[in-house]
């Protein structure tokens, strides 16, 4: 198995060291001089309001560059198994860079963002995104599977609003709940068709089977995986959104443009 190139390990631990800053300093200095909420939050919510910031703009980071793949490297679309991973693995060292500082984050602040889940999720992201920098199989399901991160702003945007206490049904939190649900089925459900198109048409071709049983392995797996909890996140949120808008009262329109609502 080849060996990690030095590119890939600066721009991993790059991306580590920038989003440890970007959550010790940028967040915390950009929200209080935008935020006047911020200063009230409680010192928990007040370090899940800096990792939330630092998970957004990740997900925007990513979730744009793969977006360009998929539309213009030409070499990964051809070849899904084994294209030119070059713009793949920077992308995936990004987010790996990521992974590994939230990893830390969630460890050292337990008490206050401490979730299982979230580690286990990290761990085999790691687990899989390995197969990809070290040998470069699988680029375009590997950049697929990061698409799905244009669906966070607006998960992390709603934990924002209510920790700010923005009533339900007020305007703002009505439109970002409409395009969390939007978002959510756009880039992990919608796409499920031709992800698995894709892995249907490379199954038991030579290129298929010069791909090592665990890098099968953490490829299919996980895949399977995340898109049955993607169905039932999707189904949860779209009952929650749907009753949202049938609910009874008026968006609080007044009170946000007066600004007593933070």
């Amino acid at each position: 198995m080849e060996s990690f190139s030095s590119l890939v390990l600066s721009i991993a631990a790059t991306s580590f060291v920038t989003f440890q800053c970007l959550f010790h300093f940028v967040s915390p200095w950009i929200s209080a001089q935008f935020f006047p909420g911020y200063h009230r939050l409680s010192p928990r919510h007040t370090i899940e309001w800096n990792s939330r910031t630092v998970s957004t703009l990740h997900a925007l980071i990513v979730g744009l560059f793969c977006l360009y793949i998929l539309l213009h490297d030409d070499a990964v679309n051809y070849d899904p198994v084994w294209g030119d991973p070059s713009l793949v693995k920077i992308n995936v060292a990004i987010t790996c860079g990521y992974l590994l500082s939230d990893m830390l984050l969630i460890c050292y602040y337990w008490r206050a963002i401490g979730d299982k889940f979230f580690v286990i999720h990290h761990l085999a992201a790691l687990y899989a995104y390995y197969y990809v920098l070290s040998t470069g199989m699988l680029p375009y399901f590997a950049n697929f599977r990061l698409v799905a991160e244009l669906s966070t702003p607006c998960v992390n945007q709603r934990w924002f609003f209510e920790v700010l206490g923005y009533p339900k049904r007020s305007l703002p939190n009505m439109v970002n709940g409409i395009a969390m649900t939007a978002s959510f089925f756009l880039v992990r459900i919608a796409v499920m068709p031709l992800y698995y198109s894709r892995m249907y048409a490379v199954y038991g071709t030579e290129p298929f089977y010069r791909v090592t049983f665990g890098g099968r392995c953490a490829w299919m797996g996980p895949s399977f995986c995340l898109d049955i909890m993607n169905v039932m996140w999707m189904h949860k949120m779209a009952r929650g959104c749907i009753g949202v808008l049938r609910s009874p009262g008026k968006v609080n329109v007044e009170k946000l443009q007066n600004g007593k609502v933070h």
